[in-house]
């Protein structure tokens, strides 16, 4: 069962990371960017954190800022892939065929 916590998660633009300090442990989400195109590329936990929620928290907050500033999102790393496919509000909008 996962313990459910508030958890703060802060952008850190400098390191390029989102950022989530919780019992004196650092999870991350860390990204490149280049223009309008955001490559999610590493997501850290630490272990004994895991299975609570860290994760998907900070991968929340790092695809709700990228959706907030028009961002298109490469999600190479690969917690960050099955979140979105896990999430569907996170899928890119699909395009028409033409």
């Amino acid at each position: 069962m996962s313990e459910q916590v508030a958890i703060e998660v802060v952008h850190n633009e400098p390191a390029r990371r989102f950022e989530a300090h919780v019992e004196g442990e650092l999870a991350v989400v860390d990204y490149v960017r280049a223009g309008n195109r955001v490559t999610f590329t590493h997501t850290f936990v630490p272990e004994q954190l895991r299975h609570r929620g860290i994760g998907s928290a900070v991968a929340r907050a790092a695809l709700d800022t990228a959706r907030a500033q028009g961002w298109q999102v490469d999600p190479r790393c690969p917690f960050i892939a099955a979140f979105i496919a896990q999430h569907p509000e996170y899928r890119p909008p699909t395009q028409p065929v033409a």
